[in-house]
């Protein structure tokens, strides 16, 4: 009678929530270019980084024609529209750096903009599902998906190491993907008891989580730690919790009040927010507060997995309640693998942003050379915040002691 009962029930599967069985959250084969009525765009968004080199993005943008969002229909139209827009917005915004920011984005930009943010039930600002998952194409499409046959679609200032950092990204994304098909299976195996099938896709999540690090190493390859800081870094900043722009930004033609958006950050990706409902890990407090908010910048499939998952029975306590030791050792190795991950973050964190930030504060009392007015232009809004506008090694630090919590009380580590 039980195996009916477990049988009745359907089946937890990916299909529902617009995740890629060879992809996973990545958009598979992102349109190149929209209708030929929207080139007016495209001539532009392909052009921010030497517009804003030039300071002529905004009287470009400023002279754009207000075009009806009618004409996109299909999903992927839609998404290489907001990318395009995106990036407009935050050349258009931070054109000028820090210093001469602007109140309102004008109406030809951010009515279309509103519209396609509201079909596709995003924000109004680059998140991480336009810059990375949507953002990339293949050299050779007959070729690997690898970071020498990958390129960006749109760009923003910063050259080669734009295209690093996004590309970097998407291969972690990339990394992901047997995870995410072994969390169906963990949640199916838990749901009628399988022991040995939860221990195989958590082992299966481990390795998963251990590619994912690896792919984060290639930061240290494609990214110049003073070009992040200096010149890439306030491209991908909001205006919420921002000294720069500490009333928002108005959406002109939208509403007539400022609205405020986080910029860019890797919490807008839903990999760790699954893994962390999965595993039951608990953020609480202000990290936890900011982790919800950033479900609101992903695409409303990929939040709700992640909510499905919540709703799912403990894993913790099944793998307690079953006394079985190589279920055991999978979570705990899971945990460990997550954990590590959390660290190294942190050390990319140090390397791209506390490091240079403590580097621009010398150097602005001494005599600059080309890498020191580089550093010393960047944000000093930003010196000790992610680009969401998190205190970001704090919030990094207090989210990995949190993943240290779930472990199983034997091996807590130190």
């Amino acid at each position: 009678m039980a195996a009916a009962d477990s049988g009745s029930k359907s089946l937890f599967s990916l299909d529902a929530y617009h995740v890629s069985e060879e992809l996973g959250f990545i958009l598979p084969d992102p349109l190149k270019e929209l209708p030929s009525y929207y080139q007016p765009w495209m001539d532009i968004a392909l052009r921010v980084p030497e517009l804003v080199q030039s300071h002529e993005l905004r009287s470009h943008i400023n002279k754009m024609p207000l075009l009806s969002t009618e004409f996109l229909q299909k999903h992927r139209e839609l998404r290489l529209a907001h990318l395009a827009l995106s990036m407009m917005t935050m050349g258009y915004t931070w054109q000028e750096g820090e210093s001469n920011t602007v109140k309102m984005l004008p109406h030809n930009l951010a009515v279309p903009y509103w519209e396609v943010s509201q079909r596709l039930g995003l924000p109004p600002i680059l998140t991480h599902a336009d810059a990375v998952l949507a953002n990339w194409k293949k050299k050779d499409p007959e070729g690997p998906f690898n970071i020498e046959n990958l390129e960006l679609l749109v760009s923003l200032p910063g050259g080669d190491n734009v295209r690093g950092f996004f590309i970097v990204t998407l291969l972690v994304e990339m990394a992901a993907v047997p995870a995410l098909r072994n969390i169906a299976t963990v949640i199916n195996g838990v749901r009628s008891g399988d022991t040995q099938a939860v221990a195989g896709a958590l082992e299966g999540i481990s390795q998963s989580i251990q590619d994912m690090t690896d792919a984060l190493k290639l930061m240290h390859v494609y990214v110049e730690p003073s070009v992040f800081y200096g010149i890439m870094r306030i491209y991908l900043s909001g205006w919420k919790d921002n000294p720069c722009m500490p009333n928002g930004l108005i959406y002109e033609g939208v509403q007539k009040e400022p609205m405020e958006f986080s910029g860019g950050s890797a919490a807008q990706s839903s990999l760790l927010h699954c893994f962390d409902e999965l595993l039951g890990v608990k953020h609480e407090g202000k990290s936890g507060a900011f982790l919800t908010r950033m479900r609101d910048y992903m695409p409303p499939a990929h939040k709700q997995l992640i909510q499905d998952i919540s709703l799912e029975s403990s894993l913790k306590s099944f793998v307690q309640q079953q006394a079985d030791e190589r279920l055991n050792q999978a979570f705990q190795h899971c945990v460990t693998k997550l954990l590590e991950l959390r660290s190294y973050h942190i050390n990319i964190v140090s390397r791209f942003i506390t490091v240079p930030a403590a580097r621009a504060r010398q150097l602005r009392n001494q005599s600059q050379n080309l890498q020191a007015e580089m550093i010393s232009r960047a944000p000093t809004a930003l010196e000790e915040r992610g680009t969401g506008g998190s205190g970001i090694m704090s919030f990094l630090k207090t989210v990995r002691d949190q993943t240290k919590d779930i472990l199983l009380p034997e091996t807590k580590l130190n």
